[in-house]
């Protein structure tokens, strides 16, 4: 859901900056201001690191053409064109366009880096790097860093498994760790620190999981059963996959990659999470569960949470803030506030797209950060910020200078 955008090369910026250590952030509200001493967190050459983080709204339109609204000073910038996205991915810098035929790369020029206890903001120029050869839809999956460890695109019409070098692509060049050839089906490539995680097809279908090494080549006992594989998402403990009966969590101990099955509670029914959405960086991650309502998985913890909702919904995603929220999207356009523990309504807003169950290339979207959600109307010709903890007021509206069919936060 959320995110989604490809070729042209443009170069970053040349004049590299020496960087600051580990500076507090200061006031949201103030305006980011540039450092200059020696880096090393997360910074490449030509990069300023800034106060705050630069967020932006990068969105694609149904022809391809991409944008980038900057959410400081609502300045708006056309970076180029892309084949027309059937879908789209982004990891908080880069947006990943898949149009069936291959997937372009979008650089947005913002990141930050996670030091755990702290974070490093970067601005450098925005790129259109080119793009990843292949046939079919592509699942495209993600770390929370944007400068190191890689990324993983699988083609389904192909059967190809595919690592992306990160570190590269923070260079502007697009490296393939490796490239590998299995039964075509709808699978993914799931990296994890120096390892990466590939489904493994039965009948056509993702059945297993293997771990491999960078180079491709499959670590030795390490691997685990996953019917129906669908839906992947990394959070701050671990990258998860979801199976027919739960989720697979892989984590790293020691150097070497853990598997660990979280299955669902006994004596619930509802329909398998397949696709995850929550806030960088965070434990907790939600899933649509159908007519019942929101799954929420804790991945700290190893368990899964059913939220009741009384009324249907087409995404979930889960805030996990001190007062646990959770955010809906429902059926009739608009963004519920869910309590995350009971599963009550806490707030909504009032209907804002005329219709949010539209399946095709411009579905909106929740997105959520610490502060604020993002909603895209593409219909609309509209972008909603929305003050979830704030009785899901709507703290700006944005005319969109095309059809939002896609909606990417980046900077975060």
């Amino acid at each position: 859901m959320l995110h989604r955008s490809r070729l042209l090369t443009v170069l970053l910026a040349a004049t590299a900056l020496t960087l600051t250590g580990c500076a507090a952030p200061t006031s949201p509200a103030a305006a980011p201001e540039e450092s200059t001493a020696p880096g090393g967190h997360g910074d490449i050459a030509g990069a300023r690191e800034l106060s705050e983080p630069p967020l932006a709204l990068v969105t694609v339109d149904p022809a391809g053409a991409v944008h980038q609204l900057d959410l400081l000073d609502e300045s708006v910038a056309e970076l180029g064109a892309v084949p027309a996205p059937t879908n789209a991915t982004t990891d908080g810098r880069y947006v990943f366009a898949d149009s069936g035929d291959g997937v372009a790369i979008v650089d947005s020029g913002r990141w930050t880096w996670d030091h755990v206890d702290h974070f490093h903001y970067y601005l450098a120029e925005p790129a259109l790097l080119g793009e990843v050869a292949g046939r079919g839809p592509a699942t495209v999956a993600t770390t929370m860093s944007s400068t190191t460890g890689g990324t993983g695109v699988f083609l389904a019409g192909s059967g190809e498994a595919v690592l992306l070098d990160t570190e590269a692509l923070s260079k502007g060049d697009i490296v393939e760790r490796f490239r590998i050839q299995t039964a075509p089906h709808e699978g993914l490539v799931v990296p994890l620190g120096s390892f990466a995680l590939t489904t493994e097809p039965r009948q056509g279908v993702a059945a297993s999981v293997i771990v491999r090494e960078e180079d491709g080549m499959p670590v030795p006992g390490v691997s685990a059963e996953c019917a129906d594989a669908r839906g992947t998402i990394t959070t701050r403990v671990g990258a998860v996959i979801g199976c027919a009966d739960g989720a697979l969590l892989a984590t790293l101990a020691d150097g070497a990659v853990e598997l660990e099955r979280i299955p669902y509670p006994e004596g619930v029914a509802a329909p398998s999470a397949t696709a995850f959405a929550g806030r960088d960086g965070r434990a907790a991650v939600a899933a649509d569960a159908g007519a019942p309502g929101i799954w929420l998985l804790d991945t700290r913890e190893r368990a899964w949470t059913l939220l009741p909702v009384d009324r249907p919904i087409v995404q979930a995603t889960a805030v996990d803030d001190e007062a646990a929220h959770a955010l809906a999207l429902g059926a009739e356009g608009l963004v519920l506030v869910i309590d995350g523990t009971t599963g009550a309504l806490v707030a909504q807003t009032e209907p804002l797209v005329a219709d949010a169950t539209v399946t095709d290339a411009a579905a909106p979207a929740v997105i959520a950060d610490q502060h604020r959600a993002y909603l895209n109307a593409p219909a609309e010709r509209r972008l909603y910020e929305i003050d979830y903890a704030d009785g899901a007021r709507i703290a700006r509206t944005f005319d969109a200078p095309a059809e939002p069919a896609f909606l990417a936060e980046t900077g975060r």
